[in-house]
């Protein structure tokens, strides 16, 4: 489905798909399976290859760790930080701000169609002001979605 657009080039399509290959292995090893079979990890890992059939530059994602649990969450992570050393620009609108920001150079906090704090991931990750919107309190509090997130990775 990835190279519906280029499928009549072959040989690019060949050249592609080893590559994705090499980036995410499931999309070899589980290529005669139907994707009902596959675990949210591997359904991720071949939706993300997929997207890179057709070599973007830029990727969007909406919500990659949403429904995973910590041991996807995980793999998840290692996916798109493949993309990022594939040179590939990842934005990520993401509810779970610290999974989000832990992938990201830049952030942008929104709520309501509004932005309301735009930095550096690692200093917004810091800001009081964050903890204090998000979660509530302290930093330290554990893992809850905020309304809505925008990573630039």
């Amino acid at each position: 489905m990835g190279a519906y657009l280029i499928r009549r080039r072959r040989s690019l399509v060949k050249e592609r798909y080893k590559q994705v290959a090499g980036l995410y292995p499931v999309v070899r090893e589980r290529a005669g399976d139907k994707a009902g079979n596959l675990s949210g990890g591997q359904r991720r890992m071949v939706e993300f290859a997929r997207a890179l059939m057709l070599d973007p530059k830029l990727v969007l994602l909406d919500e990659p760790s949403v429904g995973l649990d910590p041991k996807v969450l995980a793999q998840v992570r290692e996916a798109i930080t493949t993309m990022r050393e594939a040179g590939k620009t990842v934005v990520i609108v993401e509810q779970n701000v610290r999974f989000g920001f832990s992938l990201s150079d830049e952030g942008i906090v929104m709520e309501g169609g509004r932005v309301l704090m735009q930095a550096p991931a690692p200093e917004l990750l810091a800001n009081p002001e964050l903890a204090t919107l998000f979660f509530g309190g302290a930093i330290e509090a554990p893992v809850v979605a905020a309304d809505e997130a925008v990573f630039s990775v």
